[in-house]
């Protein structure tokens, strides 16, 4: 039995990571009413993220327009962190740290000649650094490389913090109402178009608009509707330690080890965790896993000891730290491993999802893009790529003659 709420908001945002979360933020801040349902909010790819801003360490052959939108997350990131600083007192661990980038071998050497041909040719910011002088600007850095690459303008933050602040200002805000249900399916009304959520219990939260900010459960809301969100979950799994005074990075450290991406992420001292941390203490997040498949939550052994290895082939240091969490979640990845932002052809729907491995990156700006759409304005340029109505929606296959 469905039951209504009685009154009607302007939006509801389905899904409370730091995606949905920062979109319901902006919105309430523009004076909208906002209701966010997610049974556990930031328990997904939020929860693993290790925070990185890094969308000239990102780059990928192929993916310029995934680099350009990548650069327009990034500048969103100052302001937004000191507005969210403001309001909450909370500091969301934003940190102009630069990324090291390290080859082990010299195959893996070869492929970053290769990377940072790339970056000259679409004027991205990445100098190349002999061996010797990777290991000066961090001496942490193990004894076998045979290049590297400084990446002064990636930078890092927190998305755990950035969530809770996120969660803090939401509470705070007599615009915006959390509810920890899940949505079960979208309401609509006499015209099609969608009026509001149907929650897992039955009851109705009517709504202008809504925006799918769920990750890669987005597509599961949309069955029967002419639009597309082709979004799929990708697994992955990040590793977080506890590091003393002598055995952290000073900067974020991505590496390539014989054809395998790994990075080591430090955060600010203080952020240790677990018997023994000391205010010296930080906490390391160490990553790159990626595979196909779904969302089982489940730390692959094989997958923990890949991380370990590789990371310790760089960093040997590391092996004096702790582990202290695995956390496996999947992220939501699309067919162009771009995004969809923004209003559908379906009247009262809009999109923020698909972020794939750009979630934390992009949170600012698509929060910015979405709250223009809802409010009939025009998405900033840098999104135009980010348009969910670039996937056609599915049709009905024509029945043959006679069928």
């Amino acid at each position: 039995m469905e039951t209504s709420t009685g009154s009607t908001t302007d939006v509801v945002v389905v899904g409370a990571g730091i995606v949905g979360a920062a979109v319901a933020w902006r919105a309430a801040r523009a004076g909208l009413e906002v209701t966010v349902l997610d049974p556990a909010p930031g328990d997904g790819a939020t929860r693993a993220a290790a925070g990185m801003l890094a969308p000239v360490s990102e780059t990928w052959f192929g993916e310029e327009a995934a680099v350009r939108l990548g650069l327009a997350g990034q500048a969103a990131w100052p302001g937004f962190a000191e507005e969210l600083a403001a309001e909450t007192g909370t500091d969301p661990g934003l940190r102009s740290t630069g990324t090291l980038v390290v080859a082990y071998d010299a195959d893996d050497a070869a492929h970053l000649r290769r990377w940072l041909a790339l970056h000259a040719r679409w004027s991205l910011g990445s100098v190349e650094l002999g061996p010797a002088e990777a290991r000066r600007r961090e001496p942490l850095l193990g004894a076998r490389s045979s290049g590297a690459a400084w990446v002064p303008d990636d930078h890092v933050a927190d998305p755990r913090a950035t969530h809770a602040a996120l969660m803090s200002a939401l509470r705070a805000r007599r615009e915006a109402c959390v509810v920890r249900r899940a949505a079960a399916r979208l309401a609509l009304d006499v015209r099609g178009a969608v009026a509001g959520v149907v929650d897992d219990a039955g009851r109705t939260h009517r709504a202008g608009a809504v925006v799918l900010a769920s990750g890669w459960r987005a597509a599961e809301l949309v069955s029967g509707l002419p639009v597309a969100v082709p979004v799929r979950p990708v697994r992955g799994q990040t590793l977080r330690l506890d590091a003393g005074p002598e055995g952290a990075p000073a900067h974020v450290v991505r590496g390539i080890v014989q054809g395998r991406p790994v990075y080591v992420v430090p955060r600010a001292p203080g952020t240790g965790r677990g018997p023994g941390a000391t205010p010296e203490h930080r906490e390391v997040v160490v990553g790159a896993t990626s595979e196909e498949g779904p969302d089982d939550r489940r730390a692959a052994a094989g997958g923990v000891f890949a991380l370990l290895r590789d990371a310790r082939a760089l960093l040997p240091a590391l092996d004096e730290a702790a582990l202290v969490e695995a956390t496996p979640r999947a992220r939501p990845g699309t067919p162009d491993n771009l995004p969809l932002v923004g209003p559908t052809d379906v009247p009262g729907l809009h999109l923020a999802a698909g972020h794939y491995r750009n979630g934390v990156l992009l949170a600012p700006l698509t929060a910015e893009a979405v709250v223009a759409g809802l409010e009939g304005d025009d998405p900033p340029p840098a999104l135009a790529a980010a348009d969910p109505r670039r996937f056609a929606p599915a049709t009905p296959p024509t029945p043959l003659p006679g069928a």
